[in-house]
């Protein structure tokens, strides 16, 4: 009896193939397969639009027989896509599927200790936040001990289109993509800083991307200041932003030392979701900025 009743797109039964295959020729197969996916997965090989099953062979080291039918099962569930043109193999859809639904617990595993350095260093509060359709997602909040500091909880949505945060989460989309995602965005901004109007605020977000991170002074309430920069995937792509805010007058004056060990830790946290070693257990500007004081 079944374990599910499966359809088309159940992990059991795009695993099952693959764990036959496991099963009747040992690990090998396992190591075979990885290799494959690597080979497929390098830069060279996107440029080229795939690899022939020869160069795949070739690459990892094996039979061309052995190769192409490892490919053979990977295209049938997904894994691999075999273009009918030029006969060249390429990722499928499958994988980029997986290692989507494998990110975000990997970011909310990995994050933690990050942040924790950063509110080490500035001792102000810290965020990781994640795109939604209402708007920018706490998921993460690590906080110092002082009793003055900013508000903010995890669960918690804030505008897009007044915090530092939201301006980081739209690094990467196109400004039809940001006037739609902010077509019901009340403006003037509510801040006394805030954006007068869409052109007002599509400056703000160039000039934020041209920085490499964002910061804002009282756009989303009067006496708040953040900056923000963004966490990127396996892909390069932004998949959530790392954010510290606090009152204006611990933090206006130490804008620039704020926004560097922001992006420090962004860039932490990136490598490790594109499955690099981190360059440090902390970001790079632990180890040479120990100050505390304000």
């Amino acid at each position: 009896m079944s374990c599910c009743a499966c359809n088309d797109g159940c992990p059991h039964r795009t695993a099952a193939p693959i764990l036959d295959a496991m099963s009747s020729e040992g690990s090998s197969s396992l190591h075979r397969t990885l290799a494959i996916l690597r080979a497929l997965g390098s830069d060279d090989a996107a440029e080229q639009g795939g690899l022939g099953v020869v160069e795949v062979a070739r690459r990892v080291g094996r039979e061309k027989t052995q190769v192409s039918r490892a490919l053979k099962a990977l295209d049938r569930v997904g894994l691999v896509e075999r273009d009918t043109g030029t006969r060249c193999y390429r990722l499928g859809w499958q994988v980029f599927t997986l290692a989507s639904n494998a990110g975000r617990p990997r970011l909310l595993a990995k994050a933690p200790p990050v942040l924790r350095s950063v509110v080490n260093l500035l001792q102000e509060r810290v965020h990781l936040t994640v795109l939604t359709e209402g708007g920018a997602l706490t998921v993460l909040s690590e906080r110092p001990s002082r009793a003055v500091q900013a508000t903010g909880w995890v669960g918690r949505v804030v505008p897009l289109h007044t915090t530092s945060s939201g301006r980081a989460l739209l690094f990467d989309h196109s400004e039809e993509e940001v006037r739609r995602l902010l077509a019901d965005a009340p403006f003037p901004a509510p801040g006394p800083a805030g954006a007068q109007d869409m052109t007002d605020f599509l400056r703000r977000l160039d000039r934020a991307r041209e920085a490499g991170h964002a910061r804002v002074e009282e756009e989303f309430e009067a006496g708040l200041v953040a900056v923000a920069a963004p966490v990127r995937d396996f892909r390069g792509r932004v998949t959530a932003a790392v954010n510290v805010s606090g009152p204006a007058w611990r933090m206006s004056h130490d804008l620039d030392r704020a926004a560097r060990i922001t992006c420090s830790a962004a860039h932490c946290i990136s490598r490790t979701m594109a499955g690099l070693p981190p360059a440090a257990s902390a970001p790079p500007d632990v180890n040479h900025d120990r100050r505390t004081d304000r």
